[in-house]
């Protein structure tokens, strides 16, 4: 299956905030249903048995909500792992009310070098172009003191199968066209390998880990070198 670069309707400014909420709503329930929480609970466990901690410091970008890294954060506390979270977003009216949380640009962020333990993303990656994802990538090291994790679909025929099954479950119009953009400009585990370890030509090659996780998920590890 080809990638394909769809635009995707929450990717603009053109959305009714009714809408966005909607789907944003709709996002959330996917995470916690199909798949998002686990991958990035699976991703964070991983970091604190390698530098065997358990207190981190996360920010997530793209958070909209921020439910996941939340609900993730509850999970890990009763593993006796706390994480301290922050969220980013490019729109301040995708961000929740009473939360620790900024608007920026995330190929651009306003943190100095080191700001935080991890930075972290859920439903991102496949919004960026390889360019785009390999700018964030270092972006993204450089604000980290430990690494970046990446949680993210895989594309697969029978994940965009699914997707339309899934339609009833979807309250927005928006999430409906939105969810089978995302499975067709999604990457496999194999091109973002290819990618970052191809990316770094230029500076010291970070190590990294890629793993598959259930419902067409993947999981990414970005150690800071």
């Amino acid at each position: 299956m080809r990638r394909i670069n769809t635009p995707e309707l929450l990717d603009t400014d053109d959305c009714p905030p009714e809408e966005v909420a909607i789907s944003l709503r709709d996002m959330a329930r996917v995470n916690r249903w199909f798949g998002g929480v686990s991958t990035t609970v699976e991703l964070i466990r991983r970091v604190a048995e390698v530098t065997g901690t358990n207190r981190l410091s996360l920010l997530e970008v793209a958070a909209g909500l921020g439910e996941l890294p939340k609900i993730a954060a509850h999970k890990l506390a009763q593993e006796n792992v706390a994480i301290d979270v922050t969220l980013l977003d490019r729109a301040v009216n995708h961000l929740p009310i009473r939360s620790r949380a900024v608007a920026a640009d995330a190929l651009a962020m306003p943190f100095s070098d080191n700001a935080f333990d991890l930075i972290s993303c859920n439903l991102f990656a496949h919004h960026l172009e390889p360019e785009q994802l390999l700018l964030f990538a270092k972006e993204a090291l450089r604000v980290s003191r430990i690494a970046v994790l990446i949680n993210d679909l895989v594309r697969h025929p029978v994940h965009l199968a699914f997707v339309y099954a899934g339609f009833p479950l979807m309250r927005s119009r928006v999430s409906r066209l939105d969810g089978v953009a995302s499975v067709r400009r999604a990457y496999i585990p194999e091109e973002i390998q290819q990618l970052l370890s191809t990316g770094f030509a230029d500076c010291t090659i970070p190590r990294i880990e890629i793993f598959r996780a259930p419902l067409f998920r993947m999981g990414v590890i970005i150690w800071k070198t």
